[in-house]
């Protein structure tokens, strides 16, 4: 059998390749292709599967929006008092079940709590924090409530004990 390449015209070449030493690129072919981006990833001169690359018009960024839109306001901040309800009421509850003395705080928490969310209702625009002032207001409901219920208690085993002992 004869070699292949003897059958072949000299300017066929089935894999692109530039053929023989020495040989001529055949005519269209012009220069050899642009070597490709690992796949993935986009070549430099065009975006994934061969479209042209993104741009954003007028040369904004990516991510980064024309202007503000309307209806945003500037950020505002944390009233000062609603986290100080929020320290207060937690105070509260937390040491009553250590010592039972801080549970004194509650009437205050409560106090603070909807004073501060008061505020920041009269003026969104200006405060924010209603969510932790009103935590604060609602562990010093708790703690007022059981600082009341242990009250109770306490007159009522006072009570009991001097109609005890009387008999």
């Amino acid at each position: 059998m004869s070699d292949p390449d003897e059958t072949m015209p000299p300017t066929h070449q089935p894999y692109g390749g530039a053929g023989r030493s020495g040989d001529a690129p055949a005519s269209g072919q012009g220069q050899p292709p642009e070597p490709q981006a690992p796949y993935g990833q986009a070549s430099s001169q065009q975006g994934p599967y061969g479209q042209p690359p993104a741009t954003q018009p007028y040369g904004q960024p990516y991510g980064q929006p024309y202007g503000q839109p309307y209806g945003y306001a500037a950020p505002t901040t944390t009233h000062p008092q609603a986290n100080t309800a929020l320290v207060l009421g937690i105070v509260a509850i937390g040491g009553m079940f250590v010592c039972g003395l801080p549970v004194l705080v509650s009437p205050f928490a409560w106090y603070v709590g909807a004073k501060a969310k008061r505020e920041i209702e009269a003026e969104p625009g200006r405060w924010s924090g209603r969510s932790e002032a009103n935590t604060g207001m609602v562990l010093g409901i708790v703690g007022t409530v059981l600082l009341g219920l242990g009250v109770l208690a306490a007159v009522l085993l006072v009570t009991l004990a001097v109609a005890g002992s009387s008999v």
